[in-house]
């Protein structure tokens, strides 16, 4: 059994190495390419009436010597005019090593009145050890209309007011010639839409786009910073000889709570006694585009000295609104005559306003009240000294 199994191995092994003697030599047997190329990427184009055309040519060298190729029109279009170019110059001939390649330029100009058809031409490359040729066919033809398009990656912006929404669009000239595309926008009040070239710093109203060709654009909108929180809608347009195209976009503006700080007055100070609660009113505002919650009050007073609030969590403040709260300021009853600062803190979430206030101490002694006493006492005695000897 184990002979059988030795003898169908060896007969696989043999079978897959006559498959393979018999592939590479057809490999061998398959004679390579030598010799020159000529090509274009386009051949046969439809081109606008009255304008020149210019093909690009390639020139290549299979497995040839190094030698000068010279480069000939066999066959040209009546009326029309042929040139090869390269470098700047006017050209005639190329020169190409083994398995490398030359580039040269075709210009076609047409005769100043030509009628729509199809024009016919041909191009050889004729070296020393090969030649090689070229058909070409050109139809004139009605020119396509203008069109243009736009579209943006994402169309759709969502952030607080004070962001900066940022949209990148892509213009496309899908006509057979270049456009000067004006661009504006249609937005909400008090917005302000502006148009830069992603290669560029400089801000555009318009821009040229060549034929066939796209160009990408980012398309600044700033809001300003109290517009209330919601969708808007926005329309980008660019137009350009006869045609126009628009894109929709949309911001989804988030609101933000703005706290501030601030006293019914307007002046951010008081007055108090050393050891004695005093009542002090704030005002607690909302300066943003949602609603404030959970805002809470905390101080920074100085050593010994207790603020407490009434009340000392506000459930919620509405935009543009404001909550009066009282501050019971008690300073410490060491403290001595003074201005002294304490900081106030308003927190709703991960926002937060403070304020320093300044509170100026009083302070009432036992030798303030004697003295208030002997300066009406001596007041009494002058005025009793001045109504006896004053009749004399």
């Amino acid at each position: 059994m184990e002979e059988v199994n030795r003898v169908r191995r060896l007969r696989c092994v043999l079978l897959a190495l006559g498959l393979a003697f018999l592939l590479g030599a057809q490999v061998l047997a398959a004679p390579a390419f030598r010799g020159l190329a000529l090509y274009t990427p386009y051949p046969d184009q439809i081109v606008r009436a009255g304008e020149s055309v210019t093909l690009s040519l390639t020139v290549r060298n299979f497995g040839l010597p190094p030698q000068v190729v010279r480069l000939e029109m066999t066959e040209v279009a009546p009326g029309w005019r042929a040139t090869f170019l390269a470098g700047g110059r006017v050209v005639s001939a190329v020169y190409v090593l083994p398995d490398q390649e030359a580039t040269v330029s075709l210009r076609l100009d047409p005769p100043r009145v030509a009628r729509s058809g199809t024009f016919r031409f041909g191009v050889a490359a004729v070296g020393q050890d090969g030649r090689a040729q070229l058909p070409l066919r050109l139809t004139l033809g009605q020119a396509l209309p203008p069109r243009i398009s736009l579209t943006a990656e994402l169309p759709t912006l969502r952030g607080p007011a004070t962001s900066s929404f940022r949209f990148r669009v892509t213009l496309r000239n899908d006509s057979d010639q270049e456009l000067l595309v004006r661009l504006d926008a249609e937005a909400p009040r008090r917005f302000q839409v502006s148009f830069t070239p992603t290669i560029g710093t400089q801000q555009v109203t318009s821009l040229p786009v060549k034929a066939g060709e796209s160009r990408d654009l980012d398309v600044e909108v700033n809001v300003p910073q109290d517009m209330p929180a919601g969708r808007y809608s926005l329309l980008v347009r660019a137009s350009a000889a006869g045609t126009s195209a628009s894109l929709p976009l949309a911001l989804e503006i988030t609101g933000r709570p703005e706290l501030s700080i601030t006293a019914p007055d307007g002046r951010l100070s008081g007055r108090a006694y050393a050891g004695q609660e005093t009542p002090l009113k704030i005002l607690v505002k909302n300066d943003g585009s949602a609603p404030a919650r959970n805002v809470t009050l905390s101080s920074s007073p100085p050593s010994g000295w207790d603020v407490k609030f009434d009340p000392e969590r506000i459930e919620e403040i509405a935009p543009k609104q404001q909550v009066e709260v009282t501050a019971r300021i008690r300073p410490s009853p060491r403290a001595i005559a003074g201005d002294y600062m304490v900081a106030i803190t308003a927190s709703a979430g991960d926002v937060s306003k403070s304020e320093d206030f300044r509170i100026t101490v009083l302070t009432r002694t036992l030798w303030g009240v004697v003295g208030v006493i002997l300066i009406a006492a001596a007041l009494l005695v002058v005025g009793q000294a001045v109504s006896r000897y004053g009749r004399r």
